[in-house]
């Protein structure tokens, strides 16, 4: 799969000088008014290791009934997408939201997984006061391989379409496009709450599934959730990154490993959440090999095909989904054909905060090497 590429000459926030390399063609976009937020990589800066800070959940802010976020609005219109996962809201704009009402909403999207906005403004408030909502909810993370958004580095870009099919490759040679991730679990505090956006859609498809880590515990037998709520299960960032070198792409932070619960406690709701995913997760700690393949292959299967505790989201160029990593997994559904102009491409940008060490069962906190 090819993908277009120009080197620029820019500067960094500090004034710096910096190379990019551009992931997309000029003339594709020439005409488009979210040609900012396409795909760029930063090839010179190197970042340090994430240092270990105190994370707040503003979750714990919340009010139980929803009351500041749901104050007095005629046209409010609030609906589950499923039981077990997911909400869809018509009738607020996010851009305008209160800080209790941001509040309201961690402890909502603790709740549900994931949380739909439809009818918003927000992909047109600009990049400052894009990363003001998501800092309210934790410190941004930036991406150690992928791609970004020129002079905002804290902006993950996605982009799929003809002159960059870099997405779409990775999965050519699989039967199939989804991939279950919690994003970016193998961070020493992965990630919380993230945000995504679509600033231009395909004609159909192109949708996004989540998949409730909370329900998927669940259902779990209880001698099985027994078992695994005395374990650890290593998340590891270095195939994403030697992936990355093959392709020629930038590694701006070296990769790290995680050995995280298999069975996290939420912080601020005290659920019980499966803790593991397809994407990231590669071995359970103290099992020999056959066992660790055998247990995750069964809870990659749970997690991926229990359709039952899953919702599927239909996007929009006004549509923002936020959710909570810590008990939800998702995919990306690249089932649209890029080279036929009637089903076109696909450009949004990620916001995502880190959160807390994670916690298990009995206390059992994450490690790492």
């Amino acid at each position: 799969m090819t993908t277009t590429t120009q080197i620029q000459e820019a500067a960094n926030a500090d004034g710096a000088p910096i190379k990019l390399t551009l992931a997309y063609d000029d003339e594709v976009h020439s005409s488009s008014k979210y040609a900012a937020y396409l795909p760029v990589y930063d090839t010179t800066t190197k970042l340090p290791p994430t240092q270990p800070f105190e994370f707040e959940d503003r979750g714990h802010y919340g009010d139980s009934k929803k009351a500041n976020l749901f104050q007095n609005n005629p046209n409010l219109k609030v609906t589950k997408l499923t039981p077990r996962v997911g909400t869809e809201i018509s009738g607020l704009q996010l851009s305008q939201l209160t800080p209790s009402q941001k509040d309201d909403l961690a402890l909502l999207i603790a709740e549900r997984g994931v949380v739909v906005f439809r009818d918003q403004d927000f992909k047109d408030i600009g990049p400052d006061a894009q990363k003001a909502f998501g800092q309210h909810f934790g410190r941004l993370h930036v991406h150690p391989v992928g791609a970004h958004v020129k002079d905002h580095i804290e902006f993950h870009s996605i982009y799929l379409g003809k002159d960059n099919l870099y997405r779409l490759g990775r999965s050519s040679a699989k039967l199939t496009t989804t991939g279950y991730h919690s994003d970016v679990s193998y961070e020493h505090q992965p990630p919380g709450i993230t945000l995504l956006t679509l600033l231009q859609i395909p004609e159909t498809g192109g949708d996004t599934a989540w998949t409730s880590q909370a329900a998927a515990y669940d259902r779990l037998s209880e001698p099985v959730k027994k078992f695994l709520e005395g374990l650890r299960a290593e998340h590891s960032g270095f195939p994403q990154a030697e992936n990355a070198r093959r392709d020629g792409h930038f590694v701006r932070r070296e990769p790290v490993k995680s050995y995280h619960p298999i069975v996290r406690v939420h912080p601020v709701t005290g659920q019980k959440v499966l803790f593991v995913n397809p994407g990231f997760t590669k071995s359970i700690v103290g099992l020999k090999a056959e066992e660790s393949d055998a247990i995750l292959k069964l809870l990659f299967t749970h997690i991926s095909q229990s359709q039952d505790i899953q919702a599927r989201v239909k996007w929009d160029d006004r549509t923002v989904a936020i959710w909570d990593n810590r008990v939800t997994a998702h995919t990306a559904i690249s089932d649209y054909d890029t080279s036929d102009d009637g089903e076109g491409l696909r450009q949004g940008f990620r916001i995502t905060t880190l959160a807390e060490v994670p916690v298990g069962v009995d206390g059992l906190r994450s490690e790492w090497d």
